[in-house]
C-alpha cells in the first residue's frame, strides 16, 4: 500500500490546503465534490497540485506535519517545482 501527502487549492490559487491519504484518488474526489465537511468545503478546494508518495504511514504522515509547519513561500516553491504551471492533476492520477 501507498500513503500520498498532497496539496490541494481553491480556483484563484489563494488558498493552499495539505493532507496526507493512502487512496489519493478517493480524497481528492471527497474534495472535489464537497462530500466532507470542514475546511476544504468551505474554502472551495478542488485543485490538486502537489502529491508525494510514501512506502509507509509514518513517512507520510511526518512530511505531512512538516509541510503544514512550513511557509506559504515554502510550499509554493515545492508546487512549482513539481508543477510549474500549477494545472490540476486530477486526470493524470485517475488515467
Amino acid at each position: 500500500m501507498s500513503y500520498y501527502v498532497y496539496i490541494m487549492i481553491n480556483p484563484t490559487n489563494k488558498v493552499i490546503y495539505t493532507g496526507v491519504t493512502n487512496d489519493l484518488i478517493r480524497r481528492v474526489y471527497e474534495h472535489r465534490n464537497k462530500l466532507v465537511s470542514g475546511f476544504t468545503r468551505k474554502y472551495n478546494i478542488v485543485k490538486l497540485v502537489y502529491y508525494e508518495i510514501f512506502p509507509d504511514p509514518q513517512g507520510a504522515i511526518a512530511r505531512e506535519k512538516a509541510l503544514k509547519g512550513s511557509s506559504r513561500s515554502r510550499k509554493i516553491k515545492l508546487i512549482e517545482g513539481m508543477n510549474p504551471l500549477w494545472r490540476d492533476l486530477w486526470e493524470e492520477i485517475t488515467q
